[in-house]
Formats: C-alpha cells, structure tokens, sequence
C-alpha cells in the first residue's frame, strides 16, 4: 500500500455515523468549531495509542477473553455516562453566538479520546485491519517506513473531522433552542444505545468465561 492509499483507509473509517461523530456534532453546534475539533483531535490521540499498542506487539494480550470483557464493560460505562450527560444537558439554555464558550475545550478532547479508546469496535479495527495492513506493507518496506506510511491514515482521519467541525460550525447558527435541545436527546440515546450494545457484549463474553 502507498500513503494515498493509507489516507484514503483513513477517511473510509472516518465516515461511518459513529459515538465520535455523533459527539462532534453535538459539541460543535452547541460550541463552535474549536470544540468539535477537540472531539475529533481526542479520537485521533486514542487511535494513535491504538495503533501504537498494535505496531508493538500487545494485540496478543488485547485479544484473551477477559480483556475482551474488560473492555466492552468500559466501553459501556463511558458510553452511558455521556449518553446520560448529553440528554441532562439538552435541559439546559444554550445561546448559539460566536463568543467562546465556557465549557472547556480540553472536556471535548478527553470526550472523544474517551469515547474512541474505550470503544471495542475501534480496538477490534486496530488488530484487525490495521494489523493486517501492517503485515503486508512489513512484506514490502523496513519496520521504520511501515509505521510512517501506516501515520498516514490520520491524515484522512483529520480530513474528515476537519470537514465535519467546518459543517456544523457554519450551520450552527441556523440552529434554533428546539433544535438543540432534540440533538443533544437524540445524541444522548444514539451513545446509551451503542453502550448498552457494548454492555450485551460483556454480558455475553462473560458468560462464555465463567
């Protein structure tokens, strides 16, 4: 594989409707582009982590039926817990205005480096696929090259994000208090349904285990 096609793999991830798009939006309407980027930059931070863990060799221990459990249970909290914040914020009185927002923007990043690093459906991409494409670029290219080229998925991963975060930031003032208040109720149930997915999941690993 060469670097376009690596950027192509990362924009291809990136566009599926997920818990990190979904928080991108939510984030950047109520917020502005600034807070959406910091979801998308937290997302990248983890899958960075991920495919690090992945280049060194630790997919062996991510795999055991245990760490599996382990991590559809965390999956499940974080995803939840913010579902569960997003439907209690949608109760709360947002002006949309270019002004800078109180909210943090460091929250939005460590949301989305949350939700992507305790996401099992992401953890599973990261061995599998990108396991598997490291395996045949190693056949073609020394180690060294394999993680450079294999960086370049970020660069489709922070294309979309980009374009997402300029989207919502320019639409966002067509946005009315009813609109928002629905989006953060919608958002809310999309991530408690993803988590409680996750939470059947554990629940099923767990019986096969014990």
């Amino acid at each position: 594989m060469n670097v376009l096609s690596y950027i192509i793999l990362g924009l291809s991830l990136s566009i599926p409707v997920g818990p990190i798009n979904i928080e991108m939006i939510k984030r950047g309407i109520k917020n502005g582009f600034w807070h959406s980027w910091a979801v998308g930059l937290g997302g990248m931070s983890a899958d960075v982590v991920l495919m690090l863990l992945i280049y060194f060799g630790i997919s062996n221990y991510l795999t055991t039926p245990i760490a599996q459990s382990i991590m559809w249970i965390f999956g499940f909290l974080i995803l939840v817990f913010l579902g569960f914040e997003s439907i209690r914020d949608a109760f709360k009185e947002v002006t949309i205005s270019d002004e800078v927002q109180k909210e943090s923007k460091s929250k939005s990043f460590l949301s989305g480096f949350l939700i992507a690093i305790s996401n099992p459906l992401n953890i599973i991409f990261w061995i599998g696929i990108y396991g598997s494409v490291l395996t045949t670029t190693l056949n073609t290219v020394h180690q060294g090259q394999a993680l450079l080229f294999s960086s370049a998925i970020f660069i489709g991963i922070a294309l979309w994000d980009l374009s997402v975060a300029s989207t919502i930031h320019f639409g966002r003032k067509f946005a009315s208090q009813r609109f928002l208040k629905w989006l953060s109720v919608i958002a809310g149930f999309v991530l408690i349904g993803f988590g409680i997915s996750f939470g059947y999941r554990a629940y099923k690993s767990l019986l096969i285990i014990f």
